[in-house]
């Protein structure tokens, strides 16, 4: 059961929506099933002489009355409106349950508490089998206002108990850093322009999938609006600095023309301009990722860092791990955009999902992640991807986001922990997309039966405890042709073996030779690290200076939307 608080200031504007057609017919008998005084509400819905005005100007009284003690201003934002829906699958309820949910949820949200006579007048409207809109206009008896703090949290907190006692699907608890959703009227506009995603929606992809790849805030907003998406900055009246910004998709423009803006934290509370100046701190030219001598160094550097914040999520410190899964999150994003191939559309996906799961209310440590974040960076400017090294990459993604749901399930976050999830499936499925040719080509290029024995013995004297579940591991002869070739590159097997069998996940591994061979295939190659090492040139750069544009995540949204209505 979903509430959905917002409040306005047109109460015959609300009051026709609820008793009309809808926008696209989809109101069925409208009618007032609860209200602060049932006889006392006129309802249009089942009394052929009740009109919208009559019942306007009974829900408006107590306003009418305190407008003309304010000298003829209205008390700002005074209409309280709260759609509840239950969710897909749910049983009808009857319009006495209805009544009851009403009745409990202005209680909760301090809207009309039970036994208050001088509480706001309220109405429940239902127009549909599956929801109740809940309208309210927030001045008393008494003239005061109601306390409406936190009304959202403690709607959302009532609407579970009352799953529990009606035996409805029991939703999933926030704990108010989710994003805001799109409205009706943003979901219908998007379904009237053909649209799979709404503005909003669109607009926070953007700007992730931009923060993610930028080094800086200059950058940030130069890369926003190279996509088409216009920026409206907010200065400080003394410093001239900017203090906040908003955003506008492309074409998107209301009845009179003009630009539909949404505020950067409206987007997402981490999209805000001192959260992203949290994660984008200006960085030195020499820090550039173009100047990354080898173009393997961002897809290893990025797999080890990904590694290390595995373990910070197991250290306790829930600050740092919060600041990693932030990393994280932005490191999706670089991920996809770098990624070619079929499954460059599951990583997209994993991305978009993994957005609700790298915030909670534990305040992050960004600083405890610059090692992530910044190798992730190097990524939006590499300019191919590495064959193996880029599956490593997905493999430690993988292992991180199902530390991740863990993590967060720990902590009481189920809204983040199913978020992880989501990101996990389709991480899994980009994963096997990319692999399988993969690891089929290496079984197909195994070595000689003779290098496989002795493989096999150097395995036994390194990993006495793992070695029969790897030798019998489907991926084995895999693993045999990556330590040849691991071998030649200037490795000593047994010491390569001793070195990656220490690390995690071989324990609970269902294939433990996968495993070693994505840990191998990351390791750096010995005799290029000398090579390098010996060589004096400089400013070579084999990493291109531009970054990867982020990709539009569901669709492109044309150039010139329909207006509104």
């Amino acid at each position: 059961m979903v509430p959905d608080v917002s409040t306005g200031s047109n109460t015959r504007g609300l009051i026709v929506y609820l008793f009309g057609p809808g926008r696209r017919d989809e109101h069925t008998d409208p009618h007032i099933v609860a209200a602060w005084d049932m006889a006392g509400a006129p309802d249009p819905g089942r009394d052929p002489a009740a009109t919208y005005s009559q019942l306007a100007k009974r829900l408006d009284h107590h306003v009418d009355l305190r407008t003309r003690e304010l000298g003829g201003k209205k008390p700002p934002q005074h209409v309280w409106h709260c759609p509840v829906r239950t969710a897909p699958g749910d049983r009808y309820l009857t319009d006495t349950e209805w009544a009851e949910v009403a009745r409990r949820i202005v209680h909760a949200a301090g809207i009309a508490p039970e036994g208050d006579e001088k509480a706001c007048r309220w109405i429940a409207v239902r127009h549909a089998d599956d929801h109740i809109h809940i309208m309210a206009t927030t001045v008393r008896a008494d003239g005061r206002r109601p306390r409406t703090n936190r009304d959202g949290q403690r709607a959302q907190a009532e609407c579970r108990k009352i799953e529990a006692e009606f035996g409805l699907r029991r939703l999933k608890s926030g704990d108010l850093t989710a994003p805001r959703t799109p409205t009706g009227a943003e979901r219908a506009k998007a379904e009237r322009q053909g649209q799979t995603v709404t503005a909003r929606q669109w607009l926070r992809e953007q700007a992730y999938a931009v923060a993610a790849a930028v080094r800086n805030e200059a950058d940030y907003f130069t890369v926003l609006q190279s996509l088409g998406i216009e920026v409206k900055t907010r200065l400080g009246p003394e410093t001239g600095d900017v203090i906040g910004y908003s955003l506008a998709a492309p074409g998107d423009t209301n009845a009179a023309g003009e630009p539909v803006w949404y505020g950067s934290s409206k987007l997402a509370p981490d999209l805000s301009i001192n959260r992203l100046r949290e994660r984008l701190p200006d960085q030195e030219v020499a820090d550039h990722p173009r100047y990354v001598a080898d173009p393997a160094d961002p897809w290893r550097h990025t797999t080890t860092a990904i590694h290390t914040a595995h373990t910070v999520l197991d250290s306790g410190d829930d600050a740092a791990a919060q600041g990693h899964l932030a990393a994280f999150g932005d490191a999706l994003y670089n991920i996809a955009s770098a990624t070619t191939g079929p499954h460059r559309a599951e990583l997209r996906a994993a991305a978009m999902a993994f957005n609700r799961a790298r915030r909670s209310a534990i305040l992050a440590d960004h600083q405890a992640a610059t090692a992530l974040r910044k190798a992730a960076k190097e990524l939006a400017y590499a300019s191919n991807e590495p064959g193996g090294l880029a599956i490593a990459l997905l493999f430690a993604t993988v292992h991180l986001a199902r530390a991740a749901a863990k993590w967060h399930e720990q902590h009481g976050h189920e809204q983040q922990t199913a978020a992880a999830e989501e990101a996990l499936r389709h991480l899994q499925a980009g994963y096997q997309q990319a692999a399988t040719p993969v690891l089929a080509d290496l079984t197909r290029r195994a070595p000689q039966a003779a290098t496989a024995r002795r493989f096999a013995q150097d395995i036994r004297a390194t990993l006495p405890d793992h070695a029969d579940r790897i030798l019998a591991d489907p991926t084995w002869s895999a693993l045999t042709t990556t330590l040849a070739q691991a071998e030649t590159a200037g490795n000593n097997p047994r010491r390569l073996l001793a070195e990656v069998g220490t690390q995690r996940e071989l324990d609970s591994a269902e294939h433990p030779a996968e495993v070693l061979n994505w840990r191998i295939t990351a390791q750096p190659n010995r005799r290029t690290q000398a090579a390098r090492s010996r060589s004096t040139i400089s400013g070579t750069s084999s990493i291109s200076a531009t970054p990867h544009l982020p990709a539009t995540p569901v669709s492109t949204r044309p150039e010139e939307h329909s207006r509104h209505h």
